[in-house]
């Protein structure tokens, strides 16, 4: 079994925090609703997310979210591939984990690669009220880089 030995320092998170906003079907509604309540928080930082939840997400937030395709089109696969270049510090996603998905494969690839490059994950309201009333939310954060 091979490791996974980084060849450079993660870069650490900024002040200002480049936020992914996922969510299945399911729980799209409770990610609005919970933006919502978090608007002003999460409006002090970039907002991405995968297609229709980025629609749903503008429309209750009120500002601009970049959009990436849809989850099960290659949006899980693009909010990825933005982490591997450091460019997402935070993934929100409410996954729905009582309804199966076609893309699964692609969601705990998301997982894996956040979990890898160090990044705060959140897959409920709960956790991600942690994370959007810590104090690191709006402060640098020096990542981990793994090592074999």
């Amino acid at each position: 079994m091979s490791t996974i030995v980084f060849d450079h320092q993660l870069a650490p998170l900024p002040e200002r925090k480049r936020i992914a906003l996922v969510a299945h079907d399911g729980k799209k509604k409770d990610l609005c609703s919970w933006a919502k309540i978090n608007r002003d928080a999460l409006a002090a930082h970039e907002l991405i997310a995968t297609g229709t939840t980025g629609s749903l997400l503008e429309q209750v937030l009120g500002c601009p979210v970049m959009k990436c395709a849809s989850g099960p089109l290659g949006g899980d696969q693009q909010i990825g591939a933005m982490i591997v270049a450091e460019k997402i510090d935070i993934l929100l996603f409410f996954w729905d984990p009582l309804t199966a998905q076609p893309h699964d494969p692609d969601v705990k690839a998301l997982l894996r690669i956040a979990a890898l490059y160090d990044i705060p994950i959140a897959c409920n309201r709960a956790s991600a009220d942690f994370i959007v009333t810590s104090q690191l939310l709006s402060r640098p954060y020096a990542r981990q880089a793994p090592t074999g």
